[in-house]
């Protein structure tokens, strides 16, 4: 496969299929007569989209900077506990149900508590973010770390290698594939946190970010506005996916099989 091809099948491929969708989509409006505030047609929110996209690029940028705030104290935090589950076992053994009983747990529930507890609104949305968006980056880099090749380690060991360069010459590069896979995961998940942390924030009568801008449609039937920052929002957590996909394939270059050129 060439590299054309393959940017064909990157780029083009999703494009036509979307302008497919969009062309059905409009299509069955019109032969349909749906009402707009029911389901308006991609032209109307296209309309909408120009007319108050200042407003809701604004919000946008909002719930953006929840979300990266989010996204790194996900991989931070996340990566920490992560090293230190892979290098104490019984401490994995001890943590971990209750990482996985904070993960399940709808965030929808405890934001509110979180919200109440927390004197500062932004810092409480981050928080909510983080709760949603770590668990993927602890799961996937523990279990990364634990699959160091034995016999690898081994020969570390019989040349006198200390327990903190096994991990740092070893463990660490062969979790780093894991490791990105999580955070390209935990993006997504940090994009929803955000916005459902603003929902709960909105309700409470805080009006930030781009779900306040979403509320505020639903609440006055305007249809095509809300679809409008729906796009948005689907449009920046594909941006966000791909870009953490992009650093993943840079840093894997040249020596992981997940980011090498499929053979011909």
């Amino acid at each position: 496969m060439n590299g054309r091809t393959d940017l064909w099948l990157r780029i083009g491929a999703p494009a036509a299929t979307g302008l497919l969708f969009l062309v059905l989509w409009q299509a069955l409006v019109e032969l349909a007569g749906i009402p707009p505030y029911v389901l308006p047609g991609p032209l109307l929110v296209l309309a909408s989209l120009w007319h108050d996209g200042p407003s809701l690029l604004g919000s946008l940028g909002v719930t953006l900077e929840v979300t990266l705030a989010a996204l790194a104290a996900a991989i931070l935090v996340g990566g920490a506990i992560a090293i230190l589950f892979a290098q104490w076992r019984l401490l994995e053994a001890s943590v971990l149900p209750y990482a996985i009983a904070l993960q399940v747990t709808p965030v929808v529930a405890i934001a509110p508590l979180i919200i109440i507890w927390v004197n500062d609104t932004y810092l409480a949305l981050i928080i909510i973010a983080w709760i949603v968006a770590f668990f993927p980056i602890v799961a996937n880099t523990t279990l990364g770390l634990n699959s160091a090749d034995r016999n690898l380690m081994a020969l570390f060991r019989l040349y006198g290698a200390s327990h903190w360069q096994v991990m740092r010459y070893l463990r660490l590069p062969t979790a780093l594939p894991n490791f990105l896979a999580g955070v390209r995961i935990s993006g997504g998940l940090a994009l929803i946190g955000a916005v459902v942390a603003e929902f709960v924030a909105g309700t409470g009568g805080a009006q930030t970010g781009l779900a306040s801008r979403i509320l505020e449609a639903g609440y006055r039937l305007e249809i095509p506005r809300l679809f409008a920052a729906l796009a948005l929002l689907a449009v920046t957590g594909m941006l966000i996916y791909f870009a953490l996909d992009r650093l993943s394939r840079l840093l894997l270059a040249h020596w992981h099989e997940s980011a090498l050129p499929p053979e011909e």
